[in-house]
């Protein structure tokens, strides 16, 4: 027997010929596939990029599919249960209580599928993320700054004898996808059947062949709370895929872009591509996504932020509010950014000059209308904010990093206009949790819109010696429940044991 801790080390992936290129994304938009006529890449190059890697590993032998590291179910129970420490690598000190859930992961999954004890079976872990900097702009090929959370979605996974992927998520119907049909179904549009069967079709092209599993997953990433359960969910897919149908032979950027991929292309929400690079990397992380224009992988860099070290914590405050009716919303965003680059020639922000995008303000404001040319302003002062983080980061200024958050969650209020729902306007929680964190930090901390915004979450940075009397004070205007205390983790998308 034998367990295998798949965490990423160097973000480096493999180097590719020149006369692949371009292989990865293209950063033009076409108007035929998502949601408001706007869709972030083209498939195209995705899949060549993952094809490739696939390709070069063909022929290199993997330790995966070999001999015993096909583990029996009963033996992966024995084998979880023999000590916590082969946990503690992607869990740390939380290790005993995953190996709870873990354990109730695979009874429950043994009380949904048919199976026995000598089933080969592996267990999974994708983590949800926060987002540090760079709200609603990675779509814009600009800067971001992400990092994984002790929150995540696991999965227990076996093979089954049939063309059929089967996935059951506790307390949510089961997505079934037979592998004989991985078109795009519009009916599915919005639906984790669209993701799962996104994802297959992505597989298919890359590994060809494929065959049925059956998988059960649980969480403890917040659903609409900007934690990007949703991301999570694709990635911890599309690493399941990546080690049973490509012996995990592809990287955790490309691991991201298969997820992605299915999110805008059978999903159709037009976003970018920062929340699953986060939970497939893990860590704190900062991006580049300019050299998506030349057909290259993003620029990923790890980063190291320990903010207990600098005195505060990690809160997340949630407002308990649904993303459900709000994708129009999130929609518009880049769809308006985007008719501001267009009054320059430009298809993305990145590539108009801020100088000029400033001496035209008038005439983007006549063409495009007041919210899309506030909208771009925000690209803007973001792609420079993060930049200013990362680098505040790099330099061990707390202090300067905390003051662009400050800034951020100004933005968001005054220019990106992503804290407010428009169809109602009696609800308005963002701004709510807002202007009470703000009371309660009295001139200390950082507080910012997290996530995409509308509905969702705020992200705080607490002074500790504030912080309990924070959590109560903010859980009178949230509720009880609602603050939660968060740390990093440095594993994203994880093969626990197999």
């Amino acid at each position: 027997m034998t367990i295998l801790y798949q965490i990423p080390a160097p973000l480096a992936t493999v180097s590719l010929p020149p006369e692949r290129a371009p292989i990865f994304l293209s950063p033009f938009f076409f108007p035929a596939l998502a949601t408001g006529g706007f869709l972030c890449y083209t498939a195209r190059y995705i899949l060549q990029a993952a094809e490739s890697v696939v390709q070069e590993n063909r022929n290199t032998p993997s330790c995966e599919l070999e001999g015993e590291y096909r583990m029996r179910r009963d033996a992966l129970l024995e084998y979880l249960h023999s000590g916590t420490v082969r946990l503690e690598p992607v869990y740390g000190p939380e290790s005993g209580s995953a190996v709870q859930r873990l354990t109730e992961l695979t009874e429950e999954f043994a009380g949904t599928f048919d199976c026995d004890g000598a089933s080969e079976t592996r267990l999974f872990s994708t983590p949800g993320r926060a987002e540090l900097g760079g709200s609603h702009i990675d779509h814009q090929l600009g800067h971001g700054l992400a990092a994984s959370v002790n929150l995540d979605t696991i999965a227990c996974v076996t093979p089954n004898d049939s063309r059929i992927i089967r996935i059951k998520s506790r307390n949510h119907r089961m997505a079934v996808v037979e592998l004989d049909d991985l078109s795009c179904r519009p009916g599915e549009t919005g639906s984790s059947m669209a993701l799962v069967r996104g994802i297959a079709a992505f597989f298919s092209r890359v590994a060809g062949s494929l065959h049925g599993l059956d998988v059960y997953t649980t969480t403890t990433v917040l659903r609409g709370s900007g934690l990007s359960s949703s991301a999570a969910f694709e990635v911890l897919t599309a690493n399941i895929f990546n080690h049973f149908f490509c012996n995990g032979e592809l990287p955790p950027v490309q691991v991201a872009q298969a997820a992605h991929y299915a999110e805008n292309v059978y999903f159709q929400k037009p976003s970018g591509v920062l929340d699953q690079l986060a939970c497939a990397t893990g860590g704190v992380i900062g991006v580049d996504f300019a050299p998506m224009a030349q057909g290259q992988m993003p620029d990923v860099q790890r980063l190291s932020l320990d903010f207990s070290a600098m005195g505060h914590a990690l809160c997340i405050i949630d407002t308990r509010a649904s993303h459900a009716a709000l994708v129009e919303d999130f929609a518009a965003i880049p769809r308006e950014m985007q008719a501001a680059a267009q009054c320059f020639g430009r298809e993305v922000l990145r590539y108009v000059p801020y100088e000029e995008f400033f001496r035209e303000l008038p005439r983007v404001r006549a063409a495009c209308g007041d919210r899309a040319a506030l909208r771009a302003y925000h690209y803007f002062q973001e792609d420079m904010r993060v930049r200013r983080q990362t680098e505040a980061l790099r330099q061990n200024n707390f202090s300067a990093f905390l003051q662009c958050v400050r800034e951020s969650g100004r933005s968001s209020f005054m220019y990106l206009q992503n804290a407010t729902n428009y169809q109602e306007s009696r609800v308005q929680p963002l701004g709510v949790l807002q202007a009470a964190a703000e009371a309660l930090l009295d001139g200390t901390g950082a507080v910012r819109v997290h996530g995409g915004g509308f509905a969702g979450t705020m992200m705080v940075f607490v002074p500790l010696e504030k912080l309990d009397r924070f959590v109560q004070g903010m859980e009178a205007v949230s509720g009880p429940g609602t603050c939660h205390i968060l740390h990093f983790r440095s594993a994203g998308s994880t093969l626990l044991l197999a």
